[in-house]
């Protein structure tokens, strides 16, 4: 079948809106149509080939849309359902049959090698392969996708809304109700407030955590982070945020979670902490970045942790943050500004801009 997508074709280089060709689905696949999907910070710095996944490439891991075929063999969605596509994982491994999909033994090469899980490429152009990323490749009109990235949604919420919480609401929220787990009562600073800090500072209030701290420097982030929950807001322009964080606390935070891939700032996020707090990783900087840490600090007690994807199983998450958007408890369709697929430059651009928004292409 031939559909449209936003091709990759080179580092750096502009998306390009391009016929392509796109497979049936083969035995535990599905054929999504895509009505929209969220452009993550991850797409834009594999287009710029800081994790390299092979080019030509049809990024995108945020896709919503409805279910159009299912190969042999699928049993947990059928044509009509609609369906938010979140990452790969086998289903085999000890770490996906312990209910840690996130940490499937084959994650990389289902996410990050181009190619479904049998290793060959359901998208096609001038008959070339094309890669996929993290087994969709949503920006495009269709996607191929393995049973397991897709997520069941009810059908009385939008559906072009939806999309970002298979990656960066996921992994932000995660990174705290699944990840951090907060005490009620306690205090947390968030390190970046895009749409992946915004979302740990909703699922914070929802945590009932006492004292949010929010630290940009965008004060039309900081804004946005006070009427999502924030409590307290730093711009570091202002102040040295460890001994801020500190003064709020009386003497430092019970967690920090870090979204910017800043090494100085994980730096920070670990800084501020109380004995026994803990500080959690979610940025992604180039392969091969180093921090410096100061062993003492760490040494009394204080945990530093990598998060992926929210430690979430997104079957499970995902209709979980649904619920708390229909109850009001996390108002994430705040964060959000719509582009048509044709605009997916445009889109980027604005992501990258401060602006505090999350950029959905719509494509149905």
């Amino acid at each position: 079948m031939q559909t449209k997508a936003a091709v990759t074709h080179g580092k750096g280089e502009p998306f390009k809106i391009e016929d392509i060709t796109i497979d049936d689905p083969k035995a535990g696949e599905v054929l999504v149509r895509i009505e929209a999907v969220g452009i993550c910070h991850t797409d834009l710095i594999v287009r710029d080939q800081y994790y390299p996944v092979p080019l030509p490439a049809v990024l995108g891991h945020e896709g919503s849309g409805v279910v159009e075929k299912v190969g042999p063999g699928v049993s947990s969605v059928q044509p009509g359902d609609h369906v938010v596509l979140s990452f790969a994982s086998c289903g085999d491994c000890v770490k996906c049959n312990s209910g840690n999909p996130y940490a499937c033994d084959r994650f990389y090469d289902l996410n990050f090698a181009g190619t479904m899980g049998d290793g060959t490429c359901r998208l096609h152009q001038h008959d070339k392969d094309i890669s996929n990323f993290f087994g969709q490749g949503s920006f495009a009109h269709y996607s191929v996708v393995s049973e397991r990235n897709a997520v069941k949604v009810p059908k009385d919420v939008p559906l072009e809304l939806l999309g970002p919480l298979g990656c960066g609401i996921q992994t932000g929220s995660g990174a705290v109700l699944n990840k951090l787990q907060p005490r009620e009562g306690s205090t947390i600073v968030v390190f970046g407030c895009g749409s992946v800090g915004l979302s740990a500072i909703m699922a914070s209030k929802v945590a009932n955590c006492t004292t949010i701290i929010a630290v940009d420097l965008q004060e039309s982030r900081l804004e946005m982070a006070k009427e999502l929950g924030a409590t307290h807001t730093i711009n570091p322009k202002d102040v040295n945020s460890v001994e801020e964080i500190q003064r709020i606390t009386g003497g430092g935070a019970d967690y920090s979670i870090e979204t910017t891939s800043n090494p100085n700032v994980l730096r920070q996020a670990v800084d501020c902490l109380a004995t026994l707090g803990k500080a959690v990783v979610i940025g992604a900087p180039p392969m091969g970045t180093e921090v410096n840490l100061d062993v003492n600090t760490v040494l009394f007690e204080r945990s530093v942790m990598g998060v992926l994807l929210g430690s979430a199983v997104p079957q499970v998450f995902i209709p979980k943050l649904i619920n708390l958007y229909k109850q009001g408890k996390f108002p994430f369709d705040k964060l959000v500004k719509y582009y048509n697929l044709e605009d997916i430059n445009q889109a980027s651009t604005d992501s990258e801009s401060g602006v505090t928004i999350k950029p959905i292409l719509k494509i149905g």
